[in-house]
């Protein structure tokens, strides 16, 4: 299936996945309706850092994913649908596990049936690496127990659940994608990588949460194929598909990465409110990616050093938008 020509859904368009998505869609030749999360600042998220001639090629639905109604619109005359909104921080998922609930769980519902009620001929849903928990093997294959050690990731959990009973049950051509940790130009000071980066340029200290667990990063144009690859690999209905590097390192890693990149000689201090509770803490993801190489033909391309250099270039031109002073949850 190619995507040239087709009308396409991104739900959660405004966040920093989606907006590349929504770029790479046009630039592709797609019809691209977005679904953003009103505001009454009529402010689109990242949309609003995409070029104008991206922008005059898309049409924008504000609402709430909550809402059936916005859903349905926004899913009427569409072939395919790539659903990527959620509530995705893991602190705020603490504070507030009902809004989880209903975002991630009851508005993925709400997509699934507008979905099969139209038709669509694919929804590609999209999952996390953290609905793993900490790996019990590595590398993580799509086999892998599933572990609900957030409110965040047990509400993936359910929301991948639906997306399988929708194809099982009623044969809705689902194939979901399920990306380990996504950096690059763009992200907010809420992801890892920003927070250090942004903390090393303005701190004279740097604080973090446990510098132990590792994570497997995947730069943000690599993750954002793993989606067109997913999408038009017919082979991928049904199907589960990790999206990762295979390679995994430490957070206290990419922060001596950094600090050895920007020639900043500071002191790295544990704050701990931005500790997870000990069996909350995901103690380390390491991607299997050979189902994503042998089913869809998709396989990373940027170093993760690359990627790094890329993203501080980027956070160095953009520091304004960055508030390293305040924990961001």
């Amino acid at each position: 299936m190619k995507l040239q020509g087709k009308k396409v859904l991104v739900t959660g368009a405004g966040g920093f996945i989606g907006s590349y998505l929504v770029e790479k869609l046009v630039n592709t030749g797609a019809h691209v309706k977005t679904l953003v999360r009103y505001n009454s600042r009529n402010d689109w998220g990242l949309i609003e850092l995409l070029p104008p001639e991206i922008k005059e090629n898309i049409e924008i639905i504000a609402g709430d994913l909550r809402d059936p109604e916005t859903v349905r619109e926004a899913v009427s005359e569409i072939a395919i649908v790539f659903h990527l909104a959620a509530l995705i921080a893991i602190p705020y998922s603490y504070q507030h596990p009902r809004e989880y609930v209903e975002t991630n769980i009851i508005g993925t519902l709400n997509v699934l049936n507008a979905a099969k009620d139209y038709e669509i001929e694919k929804i590609i849903h999209t999952s996390t690496s953290e609905v793993y928990g900490s790996a019990k093997y590595v590398p993580i294959d799509e086999e892998h127990p599933l572990q609900g050690q957030s409110p965040y990731s047990a509400t993936k959990i359910g929301a991948d659940a639906l997306a399988e009973s929708f194809y099982r049950s009623y044969n809705l051509p689902v194939a979901t994608i399920r990306p380990f940790n996504i950096y690059g130009p763009k992200q907010s000071a809420r992801a890892v990588i920003p927070t250090i980066i942004s903390q090393v340029l303005t701190q004279n200290r740097l604080r973090l949460g446990s510098l132990h667990p590792t994570r497997d990063y995947t730069y943000v144009s690599d993750t954002i194929e793993g989606f067109i690859k997913v999408a038009e690999s017919p082979n991928s209905i049904g199907e589960i598909i990790n999206i990762g590097s295979n390679f995994e390192v430490s957070i206290g890693d990419i922060a001596n990465k950094v600090l050895n990149i920007l020639n900043k000689d500071i002191m790295i201090e544990t704050d701990e409110q931005r500790v997870r509770p000990e069996q909350s803490e995901v103690q380390r993801l390491w991607c299997n990616n050979n189902k994503a190489k042998n089913l869809i033909g998709w396989e990373p391309r940027v170093n993760f050093d690359v990627g790094l250099n890329q993203t501080i270039e980027w956070i160095l031109d953009h520091l304004d938008s960055y508030k390293p002073e305040i924990y961001s949850v």
